[in-house]
């Protein structure tokens, strides 16, 4: 299992400035969450695509990592510590965040079989996975309802198409645009990971502080009051251009 972060602040801002609080904690739980990392930033307005920066050892004493938090400038971003399934091995291609052109993708949780959207995605993306995990082809089926769909659409679609051909712990995800960042959340209670870690484990929270909000799985402090918990089955939307928080059911 893996754990998400997500941010978007008013104006770029260094990703260590722009988490404050948060990058320490966020940092920690590589060290169970340990089979790399990932981050996808939005330098700002202006096109062009995220700068994306990959490492498949543990984030914590990784002086790339934190090279990464104090060098990249963002406006949005997406941060994601791995934490490998069972026989999906440690390498570049398995790393979260997945990319495509202006877009960005990280998923906390499983589904099997892996290749259960397989015949859903359309076969030129399908050849040119980098990769062996769930995750990405959770990823190419939402690039592949985007050629029609907008963000919200194609994420709440590729998920029901998860729920209707395979078993799952989660499908949590991140989904980072340039127009905006998106999550989703949803769990399987029954599934072994739930039962085993309790019913705070897949929550994903959101936190709007004015010049920033923050998205974030449990792990991370959040304390009640100030956070919100983003209900299952549904998307949330951050808008870069103004902050805008909206959560689609």
């Amino acid at each position: 299992m893996c754990r998400l972060l997500g941010v978007v602040t008013r104006a770029p801002l260094p990703l260590a400035a722009a988490l404050g609080e948060l990058a320490v904690p966020f940092t920690e739980l590589s060290r169970e969450h340990g089979d790399g990392w990932g981050i996808a930033a939005w330098p700002g307005a202006g096109g062009g695509r995220p700068r994306v920066v990959r490492g498949i050892a543990s984030a914590a004493g990784d002086w790339l990592w934190e090279h990464a938090l104090a060098g990249t400038r963002a406006d949005a971003a997406v941060l994601h510590l791995r934490m490998a399934s069972p026989g999906l091995p440690v390498v570049p291609g398995n790393t979260h965040p997945f990319t495509a052109g202006g877009l960005a993708f990280a998923h906390n949780g499983f589904f099997s079989p892996y290749d259960a959207l397989d015949g859903l995605i359309d076969p030129g993306l399908l050849a040119a996975a980098g990769g062996s995990t769930d995750s990405e082809r959770f990823f190419l089926r939402v690039l592949t309802l985007l050629r029609d769909k907008n963000p919200v659409d194609a994420l709440a679609r590729a998920a029901e198409d998860i729920r209707a051909r395979a078993s799952f712990a989660s499908l949590n995800c991140l989904l980072l645009t340039d127009e905006a960042l998106y999550a989703y959340a949803d769990e399987d209670p029954d599934s072994e990971v739930s039962r085993r870690r309790g019913p705070d484990f897949f929550r994903l929270r959101y936190r709007a502080d004015g010049d920033r909000v923050v998205v974030a799985s449990s792990g991370v402090p959040q304390p009640d009051g100030t956070w919100r918990v983003l209900p299952y089955r549904q998307v949330l939307e951050i808008r870069r251009v103004d902050l805008g928080v909206c959560v689609h059911a």
